[in-house]
Parts: structure tokens; sequence; C-alpha cells
């Protein structure tokens, strides 16, 4: 993998959680992996501190515009200090944790940096410091309306080797979503899905399988009415707006390994009919990625996972392939 002529701008997430580990793992690999240029936006004290008890090798520098060295991580400090009690989510860190995602955006869309890779947060200790949005997705898309002007939907795709997926519905109760599926919703993920396929990963022609919400996508109204009545419509708008999709299909053959060959993503009608078969084919390697966004985000596809930070034992392989991906996508847009 070639160099970019720009960074990546990482996020440190949540310092109490894994993400500050799979960071510096990560970065202790970039030769085996090839990757690419980036920088944090951190404290290089606690990031120093997290190595030691990691026991890992890791040089620090103040990051610079004109340059990054290759031996050493760069750290944009950020003037927040951390606590990061390792393990222990604390509400006192929750500005810092927030103050390093908005500057990474800044320098992001003042083309400082030419994508995005978020450490993992946890939402609950960011609301005991008065964050106002449902999560991390929904904060990013703010700071992208703020920037544009425009409203923003952002669409989350779960991307691996072997399947990319994308809910139609996120975070909300099973019994909520089909009272909360619409025509228009289906359209416009599908129609962002196209448009990001084509301009991040070159996909000239992206082929969208889209499902059905009932078992055997409703069996022709035995079994409910929103597949044909809410999807079946939606998915003829899209064909009439040139967009290669169709279904409604039954989510129980839709993810195969001949089937998985017939389509470049899956639109599915909530998230864990989209996230089960993406983590199951790519646990350790999926890349949770933001789509209509006015600039390029991806994270590693888990949590903070409080009960193994400090340990060694987080896996960066998923945080590995969302820089790779970061870069990728840079390359195409």
């Amino acid at each position: 993998m070639s160099k970019p002529t720009l960074p990546l701008a990482v996020s440190l997430g949540d310092p109490s959680g894994i993400g500050p580990d799979v960071l510096l793992k990560a970065w202790t690999q970039r030769e085996k992996h090839s990757l690419p240029n980036l920088f944090v936006a951190g404290d290089a004290e606690f990031l120093r501190d997290r190595a030691q008890l990691l026991k890992l090798d890791v040089r620090f520098n103040d990051y610079k515009a004109d340059g990054i060295q290759s031996d050493s991580l760069a750290v944009l400090d950020i003037n927040h200090p951390l606590s990061g009690k390792t393990g222990v989510p604390e509400s006192k860190d929750a500005p810092a944790t927030i103050k390093s995602i908005d500057t990474c955006v800044e320098l992001t869309l003042k083309n400082q940096a030419t994508a995005i890779v978020t450490c993992p947060i946890n939402k609950h200790v960011l609301y005991e410091a008065g964050f106002k949005q449902p999560g991390h997705t929904e904060y990013l898309a703010e700071l992208g309306q703020n920037h544009t002007g425009k409203p923003i939907k952002p669409v989350m795709m779960l991307a691996g080797p072997e399947l990319r997926t994308i809910p139609v519905t996120i975070h909300i109760p099973l019994h909520d979503v089909p009272n909360t599926l619409t025509t228009q919703i289906i359209i416009q993920t599908a129609t962002i899905a196209a448009h990001d396929l084509k301009l991040r990963f070159g996909i000239n022609k992206p082929r969208l399988a889209i499902s059905g919400l009932n078992p055997h996508a409703g069996e022709n109204g035995s079994m409910g009415y929103q597949d044909a009545e809410i999807i079946l419509p939606a998915i003829k708008a899209l064909k009439s707006a040139g967009i290669n999709a169709w279904g409604p299909l039954p989510a129980d053959t839709m993810f195969h390994k001949q089937a998985r060959k017939t389509y470049d993503v899956a639109i599915c009608m909530y998230h864990d009919q989209a996230l089960i078969p993406a983590k199951t084919l790519g646990f350790d390697d999926a890349v949770n990625v933001t789509l209509g966004l006015p600039f390029i985000r991806t994270s590693p596809d888990h949590g903070t996972a409080y009960d193994i930070a400090g340990t060694g034992k987080a896996n960066p392989s998923s945080f590995i392939a969302a820089l790779k991906m970061a870069y990728e996508m840079s390359m195409q847009s």
C-alpha cells in the first residue's frame, strides 16, 4: 500500500476502553500490514502510559501538518488531560472524547486529513456530560451538517471481505421497526448506498439486494403486509431512478455463498437482520462505514470492551481493517 499525501485522523474514543489498545497494537504492526500514515487526536502522556501497561514499544511525537515521522506515533494534543482509568469509564473524560472527534472532523473538512477512523465510545458516559445525539454516527452527521448547511442522513454499512450489509432501521426496539419503516426511508437509504458505493468504492453500477421484513418476504401477504405495501414500492422507485435494486428477498436465503455473489450490498430492514450475517462471516475484520457524510469515516466493528482494556487481549484486526478501508476509500474519491 503506497502512502497517501494526507494522513488518516484517528479519534481516541473512550480512553477507558480498548480503543487506545487496538490503536497502539496496530501501530506496532504498521509495517507488517503496510498501514497508511495516521495521527491521533488525544493526549500523548496518556497513550504513553497505556503503551507501557501493554508492554508495547511505541515512540511518540507531536503531530505536525507538514509531515509524519514513520518511526513514531504522531499525537495532536487536544489540551484535555485524561484520567483514562483502564476498564472504568468516567464522565469527566467525556469532553476529551468529544474534543477528539471534533478535531478529527475539523481537520478532515479543512483538507488536512484524508479520512477519519474513530475508536469506540460509550454514549451513556457521554450523556452524563451533556451529549445530545443518540450516538456516534448521529453526532458525526450533525458536524457534517453544520459544515455543509444541508440535511444529512447517515447510513451505517458493515463491510467485510465477504459481505456488505446496511440496516435501514438501526438502534430501535424490534417492535418499533414495522411502524418506523417507510417507503421513503428505504429509497433514501438505498440511494445513498448506491451513490457512495460508486464514489467511495469504485463500483460503477452497484447491485443492491433488498430484503423483506417478514418471514418469506411476507409470502404474498399471508405473513405481513409491509413487504408488498412498503418495500416493493421502494424497489420499483429505485429501479425507475436507474438503481440496480431487486427484492424484497427472504432474508433466510440471502446470505449463503452463492447468493452473496449476486450483489454488492444487502439492504436489510432492521439491525440484527443485517449485522448477524456480517459479523458471523467477518467478526474480526468487519468495518463499520458511515455513508452519506461529507467526509470518509470508518471504525472497528466492536465496542469499548472495558473487561479486557489494558490486558493486552484486545484484537486489533478490525481497527487495522478500518484503517485500510479508510485509505482505500480516500483513493477512490
